[in-house]
């Protein structure tokens, strides 16, 4: 049971405790930017804020057996709100001020032979707030960070389905995703261990290169999507570290979120075929392995194989087809192709560099030797069947 002398004071402090809470805010819209910045119904709620902060003080001090409270009884009927409207720093800020005009006024308010005790008190007591406010931060900090990952699953699981309406704009939104960022897609394996660590390792690492950044686990597998950075290969070496073990492939560069579940559908592609080149960089760019895809019958490889590579040669004319068939054929041979064609080696030479410079790709490179043979068996295939269905 609370003593009578203490009874009598916490009525004196009870008796002022409004006029503690006008003086606390008058102060704060002195010093505080950020107060003087709230539009008035904030300001209002702020206000509601302080005055129960003393309220709560003189119930805490008449028994304090209770304990300090800072939760409902503090911040009012909406603690939720106070997290998301005013950060933790400007909490300790209010409290500071609030402890700072309790401190200067308790003389006036409790007999003269009290105010040691009621300043003990006061001291105790906001230190107590204060660590009560950083528990209560931490606790929304933490709701908040569940929140966002079920959200980041929720559309990185839209975007693989192709599913990017304006549903997916307002929830990206909601995340701080810039709009306008070009959009990278990463897929590897599953961290190792703790999966969730790696993921975290991996939001650092975008915060620090300013980019933005979603993840979404699926089983073994790991969906990272990057807004903000036009070097794909640069980029994902930065992350590369971070997945499980096996390829790390990314896709092609789009221009926004929602464009990319075509780059998420080449990344995947990419990923499942990368076992069947065993000297395969970490990371590797999904376009990098068209042969793999196309073997694996992923029809958008076999598409861009033809359309990119074998249709552009065609349309310069048989020669250069021809020329690469026996280039090819003669083991890679310059000498051998020329007197297979009874051309001299030169002209070899330079529809070799044509060839080259239509595809992108150099037949005396061995990958990308892969990679013409895979499209000149496809581009045959095609025109056979086009010229059959006619």
């Amino acid at each position: 049971m609370p003593s009578l002398h203490r009874t009598s004071t916490a009525g004196h402090l009870e008796r002022a405790s409004g006029v503690l809470a006008s003086a606390t805010i008058e102060r704060m819209q002195e010093r505080l930017s950020w107060f003087r910045g709230m539009n008035p119904q904030d300001r209002s709620w702020i206000g509601l804020v302080a005055q129960t902060f003393f309220a709560a003080f003189v119930a805490w001090f008449r028994d304090p057996g209770r304990g300090p409270i800072f939760t409902a009884d503090v911040l009012g009927t909406a603690p939720r709100e106070l997290t998301r409207k005013v950060t933790l720093h400007q909490t300790v800020e209010m409290i500071r001020i609030g402890i700072e005009v309790a401190e200067e006024r308790v003389d006036q308010i409790v007999p003269e032979e009290d105010v040691p005790r009621v300043r003990e008190a006061v001291l105790l007591y906001s230190r107590e707030i204060a660590f009560s406010a950083a528990e209560l931060y931490a606790r929304a900090a933490e709701m908040r960070g569940a929140w966002d990952a079920r959200l980041e699953a929720l559309i990185v699981d839209a975007v693989l389905r192709g599913e990017t309406d304006d549903a997916v704009r307002s929830r990206v939104a909601a995340l701080g995703w810039s709009e306008s960022a070009p959009v990278l897609v990463v897929v590897g394996s599953t961290p190792e261990g703790d999966p969730e660590a790696g993921v975290e390792l991996i939001r650092r690492d975008a915060r620090q290169a300013r980019l933005d950044v979603l993840t979404g686990v699926q089983g073994d597998r790991l969906i990272v999507i990057l807004g903000g950075e036009t070097d794909p290969a640069k980029t994902t070496s930065r992350f590369a570290a971070h997945f499980g073990p096996g390829p790390v492939v990314y896709g092609p560069v789009v221009t926004d979120l929602m464009g990319a579940s075509r780059a998420a559908r080449a990344a995947i592609a990419g990923y499942l075929a990368a076992p069947a080149w065993l000297d395969a960089p970490r990371p590797v760019g999904a376009e990098e392995l068209l042969p793999e895809r196309a073997l694996s019958a992923d029809e958008t490889a076999r598409r861009q194989l033809v359309v990119d590579i074998y249709t552009p040669l065609a349309q310069a004319g048989p020669v250069l087809l021809e020329t690469l068939a026996a280039f090819f054929e003669n083991g890679g041979s310059v000498e051998a192709t020329s007197r297979m064609l009874f051309v001299h080696a030169n002209t070899v030479r330079y529809r070799l560099r044509r060839i080259t410079e239509l595809s992108g790709y150099s037949p005396s490179n061995p990958r990308h030797a892969y990679t013409l043979r895979i499209a000149l068996t496809l581009g045959r295939l095609h025109a056979h069947q086009a010229a059959t269905a006619h």
